[in-house]
């Protein structure tokens, strides 16, 4: 029931007034003075106001600023009505301005349109809420293109069977986004399941995606049925098998599947998200994928950028989410990055993008317990550079450079263990396995190491 507060300092219109609304149905609070209104407003949060402009206190217009951060939708009304009053009203908020008297039937008509105003403004503040918090849970940041970046999902939130396609880097945040995703849309009570095509064989990744029939304990369900009503995200999309790509779109197509073994074909009703850090048009142009199940797949992609590309104030944003997400599994970790130590990590190039980021704070939270702040000291050398608390030189270099002197220093500390330095990478292992292949640096990912560590490569 929605709440409207009269404010008049006449009690024989408060009671008119109140009886009107009443009979409507409505939930009515009255109020004979400014100061007793704002009380009101604050405590009670009505949908509408019908303020008097002349009151014994303050006037109306008092009251109308006064009263604005809860943003009620305010009909401005007097006995005096002349066009420079109504300008300032509207000026100052006000929905409408009338003068009295006041003719019932035509009121009650503008009130109906001030609620519908005000249903309208609390949906949008609600969705602006949830897009806020999932911003900052998508470690997006502020920035202009940002903003319209979270614009964008949002938007794909809403239209909650559209198939999407995440695209950036390693660690730019396509799961985190992945979920942001399914959690504003209207399929955020149901399950929400993750795959990385990368990391299964053929024969695994087509039984846990669509099930088998014939098992010692009866039928088992993939994930597309585990998944139903929610979010189903394909990770690695591009390393999904040939012979499982026709499959997949007649999947999308028809919203069925079929269990290996089985006869019969499973309604289901699944959004499906996918992500790659490749170019899925030049995987079609090369023949590694199907067109078909690329333009299925693309019918809305996301770029996500990587952490370089990104405005500064989108970076230190970042840091302060991972701060404060962090913070609680670290006790006496300070909550604080001091401004010399975020200005190194603004400088330096992340080719690790957030899982470095969020692994470089993890370890410098460690190390600074009951300090005030994140100091130089508590960054990795690779964040310090050559001096203690001195940016190193400019070295003309190419990404991929940078890229491979970061996995070669990290294996180097990890004494080659695989499992390890992709763990501290935010990779996964089978990722670091084609970085070491492509960067030549199998001679030192297959150093000898202790029987206990070789069995983690």
């Amino acid at each position: 029931m929605a709440k409207i507060l009269i404010v008049d300092d006449e009690p024989h219109i408060l009671s008119a007034l109140s009886r009107f609304f009443e009979r409507s149905g409505h939930d009515v609070l009255c109020a004979a003075t400014g100061e007793e209104a704002v009380a009101l407003v604050q405590a009670e949060h009505p949908a509408v106001v019908l303020l008097d402009l002349l009151l014994p206190d303050v006037s109306g217009f008092e009251v109308l600023e006064r009263t604005r951060e809860q943003r009620p939708v305010v009909i401005m009304f007097t006995g005096h009505g002349d066009i420079p009053l109504a300008v300032k009203a509207m000026q100052g908020g006000a929905e409408g301005f009338l003068t009295k008297p006041l003719e019932l039937v035509h009121l009650g008509a503008v009130v109906d349109r001030a609620l519908e105003k005000a249903q309208l403004r609390k949906l949008s503040n609600a969705a602006d809420a949830r897009l806020a918090r999932a911003s900052t849970e998508m470690l997006l940041g502020s920035s202009r293109p940002m903003r319209e970046l979270a614009a964008q999902i949002e938007l794909l939130a809403k239209s909650e069977r559209t198939v999407a396609l995440l695209v950036g880097e390693y660690g730019t945040g396509k799961a985190r986004v992945a979920r942001a995703i399914h959690a504003l849309s209207a399929r955020a009570p149901r399950p929400f399941h993750q795959l990385d095509c990368s990391l299964r064989p053929v024969e695994t990744l087509d039984l846990e995606l669509f099930g088998v029939e014939r098992t010692a304990g009866g039928p088992l369900p993939g994930l597309f049925e585990a998944a139903e009503g929610g979010t189903l995200l394909l990770d690695e999309i591009s390393d999904l098998p040939g012979t499982m790509q026709p499959t997949l779109l007649r999947v999308l197509e028809a919203r069925r599947v079929r269990r290996a073994g089985g006869t019969r074909e499973v309604p289901v009703d699944v959004r499906l998200l996918a992500a790659t850090v490749r170019d899925l048009a030049t995987e079609v142009t090369e023949q590694r994928f199907r067109e078909d199940l690329y333009y299925r797949l693309g019918v809305m992609p996301l770029h996500l950028p990587p952490l370089r590309a990104r405005a500064p104030e989108d970076l230190r944003e970042t840091v302060a989410a991972l701060v404060a997400e962090l913070r609680p599994g670290l006790p006496e970790a300070p909550a604080a990055v001091s401004d010399e130590a975020l200005e190194m990590i603004c400088r330096y190039p992340w080719p690790g993008n957030v899982r470095e980021l969020r692994n470089i704070l993890e370890r410098a939270l460690m190390l600074a317990r009951g300090e005030d702040a994140i100091g130089v000291s508590h960054l990795a050398p690779e964040i310090r550079g050559s001096g203690e608390g001195t940016l190193p030189p400019h070295v003309s270099s190419s990404l991929q450079e940078v890229e491979r002197g970061h996995i070669d220093r990290t294996l180097r500390a990890h004494a080659s263990n695989r499992t390890r330095t992709a763990r501290e990478l935010g990779i996964s292992r089978a990722t670091l396995i084609k970085k070491i292949r492509e960067f030549g640096l199998g001679e030192r990912a297959t150093t000898p190491t202790s029987a206990a560590e070789g069995s983690d490569r």
